[in-house]
């Protein structure tokens, strides 16, 4: 099965599995204290892979702007559901599809309730980035003050380095982009399932590859953002607050999650969380 696939399929119960449970809140709540100092009210944020828009409610609920995207049907449509303004598409087609909707700040001639959506024509191509459609970008303003993906939406991605070409086009120049991918290497994951004599699923994430995932280095994703964007800093989320699938107490978690926060244990980590800024 496709990770596409997968998760329409989960869409229903995402939450349930991972949102909700101890562990999904405590890694929630460590990215939040870090983008919650990124955007304001007032800023227009891109959520890239927004699921079944949680962060994008919790931005909202802080007066920001947020439009959400998703390759997954049923997550936009639980996203909506929610009040997130959000549109199916993929990940890699950010300046792709043909007309290309954006969702930038709100024109004097549009109300309150008829927010944001400005049409920029592209070819009809659906492809990735090209050249011609960067260029044809650069002559309008940027629509967006920031943009974040959380929980490994760029995972799923073959080519993250088109993707931050795009989205140095569509942030605005100071504007922050907050990336929250799965690491390369993460104890805890080595630990379970090494304990359980699953040695393939404890070392899968050292090949860099397992399937359609792919598990960059902060160097590598450091290299593919570079062209335009400069590294602000990065963390580790779930040093110690274990991956979804290891289940404990909504008590031992929160012990743990107030020792996660040590830098010298990010590396060690469930996910690395980026923060670059658009030169």
């Amino acid at each position: 099965m496709s990770t596409a696939a997968l998760f329409e399929r989960l869409a229903p119960r995402y939450d349930e599995l991972w949102t909700e449970t101890a562990v999904g809140r405590a890694q929630r709540n460590a990215v939040w204290r870090v983008m919650d100092k990124l955007y304001g009210a007032g800023d227009c944020v891109l959520d890239i892979g927004c699921g079944t828009g949680e962060d994008a409610a919790h931005l909202g609920a802080r007066g920001v702007l947020v439009y959400g995207i998703d390759a997954s049907p049923a997550m936009v449509e639980r996203a909506r559901a929610r009040g997130v303004r959000a549109e199916v598409r993929q990940i890699e087609n950010l300046c792709g599809a043909d007309p290309l909707v954006r969702a930038g700040r709100p024109r004097p001639a549009l109300s309150a309730t008829n927010r944001t959506l400005a049409v920029v024509e592209g070819d009809r191509s659906g492809g990735g980035a090209s050249s011609a459609r960067l260029d044809k970008l650069k002559h309008v303003p940027p629509l967006f003050d920031g943009a974040f993906s959380n929980f490994g939406a760029l995972n799923c991605v073959e080519d993250v380095a088109g993707v931050a070409r795009e989205l140095g086009a569509l942030v605005r120049p100071g504007g922050y982009v907050a990336i929250c991918t799965m690491g390369r290497f993460c104890v805890w994951e080595t630990l379970y399932y090494g304990l359980r004599l699953d040695f393939k699923r404890a070392l899968r994430r050292l090949a860099g590859r397992a399937g359609e995932i792919r598990y960059p280095t902060v160097r590598q994703l450091h290299a593919d953002f570079a062209a335009d964007f400069e590294l602000v800093c990065w963390s580790g989320v779930g040093m110690l607050v274990p991956p979804s699938y290891v289940r404990l107490s909504a008590r031992i978690v929160n012990v743990l999650a107030r020792f996660d926060r040590l830098p010298i244990l990010r590396a060690c980590a469930d996910h690395r969380l980026l923060v670059f800024k658009r030169k």
